[in-house]
This record gives C-alpha cells, sequence and structure tokens, in this order.
C-alpha cells in the first residue's frame, strides 16, 4: 500500500466512524434520556442506527471509488503481499481503525436497546464488513490487490474487541492513537544521474503534507499507536484506593521512512537513493502512563459521550522509547 493510497483509506475511516457515531445520536422522538441506553429493544433508535449505518457504508463504497479507484486501471481478482511495507505502521492502522469502528458499533447497538451479545456480535460482523469492503476493492484494482495482512490485522482488531467482551463484559485494553510531525532534514540529496536534487524535508511533504492536520494522519514517522491497559479493572481488590482512571500504554512507531519498503523514490523524472547507514529505517516501542477518559467521574451523559470518543487518543505523557537503533531513549514529553 502506498502512503498516499493509505492516506485515502485512514480519511474515510475517520469519516466513517464519525458519521455512525453522528447518526447513531440523532432523531430519537421518545422521552428516554437522549444519551440513555435503552433497557429493551428501541424501535426508532434501532432504525435511526441502521439508517447511520447505510449511509456511513454508502459513503466509504462510492466515496473510496469516486475519489481514488476511478482514477486507477482495474483487472481482475488479485492478491497482493504488502507485509513489511512502512514497517508495517499501515498493519497496525488497520488493527486500530477495525478495533474502535467494533466499538462504536457495538455502542450504538446497546443505545437502541439490542441485547448485549447480539450487540456484540453485530459489531463483529459490521466492523469486519467495513473494513473487508476496502480490501475488496483493493483486490480489483491493478496497481494494489487484495492483501491478506491487512484482512489478518483487521480480524485482530475485531478480536480485540469481541475477546474482552466476552471474556470481562468490558474493554479493559483499549487500543490508542497519537500523532506528532518531526523535523526533516534539508540537507540536498543528488539523483542518481547527478541532475536534480532533493532533500528529506521535499520528500516528507510531497509523501505526508505539510502541518499538523496533515501530518497526523498521514505522517507515518509521526504516528504512534497504543495498547493502553486500565491497570484498576486487575486489580482484585476493587476496594483499592488506586486511581481507577491510570492506564499503562505499551507504543509502536518507526521512523525515516521515506518509501514503502525503502528510501527511494522518483522526483520529476529523478531518481532518488537514501544511504541506509545514514539514515536508517528503525522501528519504536515505548512505555508510557495514560489515561482512561471513560472511567473519569462525570455525570453528565452528553459529557461521558465525549470523553469516549476523546478516548480512541493517547494523552500526551512522559515515555520510555526502545528502538531497533539498539538505543533507549527517555521522553520527558511524548505524544
Amino acid at each position: 500500500m502506498t502512503s498516499q493510497k493509505f492516506k485515502v483509506k485512514v480519511f474515510v475511516k475517520i469519516l466513517l466512524i464519525l458519521m455512525f457515531y453522528n447518526n447513531i445520536f440523532s432523531q430519537v422522538p421518545e422521552k428516554l434520556p437522549f444519551f440513555e441506553p435503552a433497557d429493551t429493544f428501541h424501535n426508532a433508535r434501532f432504525w435511526t442506527c441502521a439508517a447511520g449505518g447505510a449511509a456511513a457504508y454508502s459513503a466509504l463504497v462510492i466515496g473510496l471509488n469516486e475519489v481514488w479507484y476511478k482514477q486507477y486501471e482495474r483487472e481482475r481478482f488479485h492478491f497482493f503481499n504488502d507485509v513489511g511495507e512502512w514497517n508495517d505502521m499501515d498493519k497496525v492502522g488497520h488493527t486500530y481503525t477495525a478495533y474502535n469502528e467494533s466499538r462504536l458499533v457495538f455502542e450504538g447497538a446497546k443505545w437502541a436497546g439490542i441485547q448485549r451479545r447480539k450487540a456484540m456480535w453485530t459489531a463483529v460482523g459490521l466492523g469486519s464488513i467495513f473494513q473487508a469492503t476496502i480490501e475488496v476493492m483493493d483486490g480489483f484494482s491493478k496497481k494494489w490487490g487484495f492483501s491478506m495482512a491487512d484482512m489478518g490485522f483487521n480480524t485482530i482488531g475485531v478480536g480485540l474487541f469481541a475477546g474482552q467482551e466476552m471474556l470481562w463484559q468490558e474493554q479493559r485494553v483499549v487500543m490508542k492513537f497519537s500523532s506528532w510531525q518531526k523535523p526533516y532534514s534539508e540537507t540536498t540529496i543528488l539523483s542518481q544521474d547527478g541532475t536534480a536534487t532533493s532533500s528529506l524535508q521535499k520528500r516528507a511533504t510531497d509523501l505526508y503534507g505539510f502541518g499538523f492536520p496533515d501530518g497526523m494522519i498521514k505522517d507515518y514517522n509521526a504516528q504512534t499507536y497504543w495498547l493502553s491497559a486500565n491497570v484498576f479493572s486487575f486489580v482484585k481488590n476493587k476496594e483499592s484506593k488506586f486511581p481507577k482512571w491510570l492506564n499503562l500504554a505499551l507504543g509502536y512507531s518507526a521512523g525515516n521512512m521515506f518509501g514503502g519498503f525503502r528510501n527511494e523514490w522518483e522526483e520529476d523524472g529523478a531518481y532518488f537513493i537514501v544511504d541506509e547507514e545514514l539514515v536508517p529505517r528503525y522501528r519504536q516501542f515505548f512505555l508510557a502512563p495514560d489515561i482512561d477518559f471513560t472511567k473519569l467521574k462525570v455525570k453528565s451523559r452528553f459529557v461521558r459521550s465525549l470523553l469516549y470518543l476523546v478516548n480512541i487518543f493517547k494523552m500526551p505523557a512522559p515515555a520510555l522509547e526502545i528502538n531497533t537503533l539498539g538505543k533507549v531513549r527517555f521522553h520527558p514529553f511524548y505524544f
């Protein structure tokens, strides 16, 4: 999967999640408090959720086809092996998206009064369908193909949600996301034939865009995905005064990526290759404290709903990093 391809997928996935979440909280005619889940099946809420889900799915299929797939040649369905591309940051992104899609669908189903186990299987089914649709569309694109690796990581995300629901009936370990764009070197890089120049900063801008909004969504070097575990939920003594909102998070990121598998690219007809010894690609692993915003004591159901959405992001905090360059670093502030 190319970086630009991933940008479109991320955008559509975020749109999908926001559209679904918006639609489940609209047009409820009865007196049941707006943000309170129904105790029994609520017909109006169910059809509101169904309409929202259908609209979101339609937006996914039509939007991707119009803004992306139409631009490229199509062929018969085929497979594509992209394991290791972008140091697998896109694979972890698939897991993150599938997990949080499932969580949001689950909450919407409960809001409509669907029995808990049925709500879980609804979330598993829809989360899988949303992700599989993208892969099937890839499968008919000549430039890419159906990625079994992507499907595998989608399944891990859905499974992480369903496994915890079946085991604990709560999400003790959630997937979160953070992003902070780093500056890149502006040192001149010569093309292979010596006729053109570029730089890592220029390449990064071409790949990932410019500024925080672009960088947050597009820049693989800026992104970190987290498994954030709520410590109190694993404490046997529920009378303990240990903070119920405190989490411990494990993060994964990667750096120095300016191409899918290697740091080489074509720019205005010139070909550039970056010396791997000077700019080595690497993987990063983090350990950091975090906050489970859903465990904060808040009376307002509306605010709790907002905190539920905020909880898909990792809070800035000190972090310990271990990377594949053999270095250990402490970050007083990491996001």
